[in-house]
Formats: C-alpha cells, sequence, structure tokens
C-alpha cells in the first residue's frame, strides 16, 4: 500500500508540474527548493531588523516574513510553476523604514497601508499586463545591467550593515572601525563563506551565517536564546494596519505621496528583480521576454496585498531563486518546497533573532557578487549600449534605489539612441516612459 501511495504522489506532482516536459524530477527539484531556501533563508532575520527601526515589534516580523515569504512562494509554484521564491524585498524594507517612516516622518501603518493599495493597483496592473509591457520594452544590455546594478546594491547594504562602510565625516562614506568586534566577525563570516562557495557546499550562505552566529555568540556579539522551538510569535501587535488607519489620514494628500512614492518605486524594483533573476537563471527566451511572465508578476502582486495585511514591506521575487535553478530546479515544484520551509521556520524564530546583522552581511555582499555574472553580456564596445547600462548599475548604488538605477539607464538610452540617429530601436514604451521620467524630476 505505501509503495502504491508513494507512486500515486509522484504521478500527482508529474501532472501538477509537469516535471517530464522540464526534464526534471522530484529528487531534484526538492532539493533545488532546499538550496534556494538555504540561501534566501537570511531574509528571515534582516527583514525584522531593519523594519524594527520604525518602532514594528520586531517577534512580529518574523511571523509576518515567514508567512509572507511562505505562501506567495507556494502561490508562484500553483499559478506560474516557476521555481522562483519571494519574500519582502531587500531596498524596498530599506525604503519602507528609512524614507517613508524615517525621513519623511509618516507611521508604519500608513506606510503598510501605502503597499497594500499599491498592491492593489498592482494587481490590476498585471491583469492588464502593464509590467509586462514594461518589463518587454528593457533592451537586453539594460537587463544585463539591472542584474549587475542590484547586485551591487545588495552588496553595499551589506557593508553598511556589518560596520564596514560608514556615513564619513568630509567624504559621503568612509571606511568602518577595522578593530571592531561586529566588522571583524563580518569578516570573518566573508571568508568563511567564501570558502565554503569554493568547495561547492550546498547552502554555503546559509551555513556560513550559521557559523558566523555561533562565533558572534563566542565572542559576546550575539546571545543565545532561552529557548530553540516555540509557537510563532503573534501577529496582533502589526497585523491588519492598513485596516487601523483613519479615513481622514487615506484621503490625506500625505497618503497620496506615499502611495505614488511606493508605486514608482515598486514598479520598477520589481521589474528589475523579475529581470535579474530571470537573466541570471537564463529563463529569457531569444527575444528577451519572460515566458508567463504575467502570472510571475500576479503573483508577486498577490503577495504584497497578503505582506501588507501580515506586517511587511513590499514582497518580490528573489535572485537567490538562481541557485535552486543552478541545482537542477526547473518547476513550481522547487517553490513548492521553499514555499514549505519557510512556514517550518516560524517554529524556530529564537533561533533567527540571535543573528546579529554582521553575521547576514557576508551572505548580502557575496549575492552581489553572484549578480555580477550578467555583466560579461552587456556590449561594452557600442556606446548607445553601453553608457546607458553603466548608468543603471552605478545609480543603484550611489543612489540608495534600484528604481532611479533603472530611471537613469532608460533615460539615457532614449535620449542617446535619439541623439545619434537611431531612435528606430527605441520602442513606443520606452518613449512614453522617458516622457514620464523627465516630469518626475520637474515635478521633484
Amino acid at each position: 500500500m505505501t509503495t502504491k501511495s508513494n507512486s500515486q504522489n509522484l504521478s500527482m506532482l508529474e501532472k501538477t508540474f509537469k516535471l517530464k516536459d522540464h526534464n526534471t524530477n522530484v529528487r531534484t527539484e526538492i532539493i533545488a527548493g532546499i538550496t534556494t531556501f538555504m540561501t534566501m533563508a537570511y531574509i528571515i532575520i534582516v527583514n525584522p531588523s531593519i523594519l524594527s527601526v520604525t518602532g514594528m515589534d520586531a517577534p512580529a516580523l518574523v511571523t509576518a516574513t515567514c508567512l509572507a515569504s511562505g505562501l506567495t512562494t507556494i502561490l508562484m509554484a500553483f499559478l506560474a510553476n516557476y521555481p522562483f521564491a519571494l519574500a519582502p524585498g531587500m531596498g524596498l524594507n530599506a525604503f519602507f523604514a528609512f524614507a517613508v517612516v524615517g525621513a519623511m516622518g509618516y507611521s508604519w501603518q500608513l506606510a503598510l497601508t501605502a503597499v497594500f493599495v499599491e498592491g492593489i493597483i498592482f494587481i490590476i496592473m498585471s491583469l492588464f499586463k502593464v509590467r509586462e509591457a514594461i518589463i518587454d520594452s528593457i533592451p537586453m544590455n539594460l537587463k544585463y545591467a539591472v542584474s549587475v546594478g542590484i547586485g551591487l546594491f545588495i552588496c553595499f547594504i551589506g557593508l553598511v550593515n556589518a560596520g564596514i562602510v560608514k556615513a564619513g565625516e568630509g567624504t559621503v562614506v568612509a571606511l568602518g572601525d577595522m578593530k571592531s568586534a561586529p566588522v571583524l566577525l563580518a569578516l570573518a563570516g566573508l571568508v568563511i563563506t567564501g570558502v565554503l562557495l569554493y568547495k561547492k557546499v550546498k547552502g554555503a550562505l546559509f551555513i556560513g551565517i550559521i557559523a558566523t552566529t555561533v562565533i558572534g555568540i563566542i565572542v559576546g556579539v550575539a546571545k543565545l536564546p532561552a529557548s530553540i522551538v516555540q509557537p510563532p510569535p503573534s501577529l496582533a501587535p502589526i497585523a491588519m494596519a492598513p485596516f487601523r488607519v483613519s479615513w481622514s489620514e487615506v484621503f490625506s494628500t500625505k497618503f497620496l505621496v506615499v502611495i505614488f512614492t511606493f508605486l514608482f518605486v515598486d514598479i520598477f524594483d520589481t521589474v528589475g528583480t523579475v529581470i535579474g533573476v530571470a537573466s541570471k537563471a537564463n529563463m529569457l527566451d531569444k527575444n528577451g521576454k519572460l515566458p508567463k511572465a504575467s502570472q510571475v508578476l500576479l503573483t508577486d502582486a498577490i503577495g504584497t496585498v497578503m505582506g501588507a495585511l501580515f506586517g511587511t514591506s513590499t514582497v518580490t521575487t528573489y535572485v537567490e531563486s538562481a541557485s535552486g535553478v543552478a541545482e537542477g530546479g526547473r518547476t513550481g515544484l522547487t517553490a513548492l518546497t521553499t514555499g514549505i520551509l519557510f512556514l517550518l521556520a516560524l517554529f524556530f524564530s529564537p533561533l533567527f533573532l540571535i543573528v546579529p546583522g554582521a553575521a547576514t552581511a557576508p551572505a548580502l555582499i557575496l549575492v552581489g557578487l553572484f549578480m555580477m555574472e550578467p555583466i560579461a553580456k552587456v556590449d561594452l564596445k557600442d556606446y548607445t549600449e553601453a553608457i546607458p547600462a553603466f548608468l543603471a548599475i552605478v545609480m543603484m548604488p550611489f543612489a540608495y534605489s534600484i528604481a532611479e538605477g533603472i530611471v537613469f539607464g532608460m533615460l539615457a538610452y532614449t535620449l542617446i539612441k535619439v541623439l545619434t540617429g537611431r531612435a528606430k530601436e527605441v520602442s513606443v514604451t520606452m518613449y512614453i516612459l522617458s516622457v514620464i521620467f523627465i516630469i518626475r524630476f520637474i515635478a521633484m
């Protein structure tokens, strides 16, 4: 009976995810899913540490992060049948915490409401394939550049989180205190993780985080929790925030400004991330398009709405999904495996809460390295292609925004092509977006 039952289960998985059509099998997909989880599990640690600076409850944020990541990734498995995993986006969570709540001075409740509303708008845009049109309109060289720029941006965040780079006195940035315990711990973690990667150890990033945390406990940078396993922390302190905001705030000018800001940043952060993941995983077709992009973007949009209700910032597709693809993952079974692991992580939140920022920094820095690979595909000999790609790459970390990097790259592409007599190479969508970008700069 057991053998027959297992056979039926395998047959069900085959029919659901079309494994044979993708030249894969259950074992390969599950291993790929575990690998993806291990390379992006740091978000369970990093997302609460970033968002909690707004005053949000850190334990509740762990639960929100796991739920949003797990459920949305499982949705990706069944809706798009892609091996892509999703979680609250790096960069977008920093924008939420440090720009909207920090610099602009809005409450985190209002910020979550903005995320919720822009998620609804994105669902509508996805159904009408607006974001898919934007993705298709971006030239291939810019798509490669977006992947590289995101890598530099993530690396910069890691360097700052570790204290290796800090705000300078008289300079924009400067070298941090290289004798401090957190910096030395981060550097040790970088070496450990680098060796693991060289030896091709599965889940090297995740293992590196664990090893660095253990060292951190020994040297006093981190402390052991009272217990390892416990029920998931309650979502009560942060859940359903969009329904806690008064109507006067929702219809105020202040709210509309936040909505527009999130909408703009999220459109191009999401487009950039999807392009980066697909490019790294070699899933773009010969025309540079992603098959079933509308399902991927719809999943992303639904995840953002769910995430806002749970109490976390914008959910997006993760570049670490490429690690699972490298292990042979080709279908939604990889995503299903990753999603289930995120849900299981709910019961081990004390372990994730003790991990210091210095232990996650090496993973972020090395993810930046992984994202550099497409630079070899950028046509650097054609300056009408190379200059826009270069601007897209450097403006992401320098402007501390994936969206602004894409804006600079796309504007440069359109202007240079037109001024060099190659206007026919620019799509209608690119012209429309360029006009919108110029109007936005004038309005700013």
